[in-house]
């Protein structure tokens, strides 16, 4: 079992095909994992593409598990956020050699892979940007009680974590609002190439995918990509995306 060992987790990660790398960073939340790339079109998840399937035999595509998600593992500190699973993220790709590498985020992958571009702008060529996450303030409540829910699943799963931890933890995630893991004047200085395909709903409200449109210099938008309407076109839009930037 491919299984990264750190000095505090356990990150699982799979790799498919050959070629420039991408990184693949899940939908799903905390429960961000690779298998949430599988689904059929009409669940949950089915309207993305499953790119460990689509990019294999164009790119050596590299998926994982989010820590303390699925078969990782990891501890739980006060002092950790987006920089946590931004270390684990490229710890990964370190180990597998890879300097450089585009990136494909899915809801909260989205603000991963924003990141990423913000704690080590060189490696990261490029990034598609699906049904990005953001903090609506008319439902400030949605993350942090997914969050909870997360918390009372993990009670479940190993020993109690410390409450202070928790919730410095939790603080460091949803306090910042906008895509939670960077600010908006970083987002305003981003020169990163993206393809953008907007959210439309609470937890991926359509006015901050708007607000990335008119703020990224770099940024190429598909409003209609949705699987199974739009199977081809969102396939057909990633695949080109990726090619023009490849170096």
């Amino acid at each position: 079992m491919p299984v990264l060992s750190r000095d505090d987790a356990d990150i699982y990660f799979e790799e498919y095909g050959a070629g420039f790398p991408v990184l693949l960073l899940a939908p799903g939340g905390m429960g961000s994992v690779i298998p949430n790339w599988f689904a059929d079109p009409g669940n949950r998840f089915g309207h993305y593409h499953d790119w460990t399937k689509v990019l294999v035999d164009l790119y050596r595509v590299v998926a994982m598990d989010q820590r303390n998600a699925g078969r990782s593992k990891g501890e739980v500190s006060a002092d950790h956020g987006w920089h946590t699973f931004a270390g684990d993220q490229l710890a990964v790709m370190d180990h597998l050699g890879c300097e450089r590498f585009h990136v494909v985020g899915g809801s909260i992958g989205c603000s991963f892979a924003i990141k990423l571009s913000e704690i080590a702008p060189s490696r990261i060529v490029s990034a598609v940007l699906q049904n990005p996450a953001g903090f609506d303030p008319e439902h400030p409540e949605i993350y942090p009680d997914k969050f909870t829910a997360w918390t009372e699943e993990m009670a479940t799963k190993q020993a109690q974590m410390d409450p202070a931890a928790l919730a410095g933890f939790q603080d460091n995630m949803w306090k910042s609002g906008f895509l939670f893991s960077v600010d908006r004047d970083f987002v305003k200085s981003l020169v990163l190439p993206i393809l953008l395909m907007p959210g439309n709903d609470v937890p991926h409200p359509e006015f901050v995918s708007r607000e990335l449109a008119e703020t990224l210099p770099h940024i190429e938008s598909l409003s209609d990509w949705r699987r199974p309407q739009f199977d081809q076109v969102q396939r057909d839009a990633v695949i080109s995306f990726l090619e023009k930037n490849t170096p």
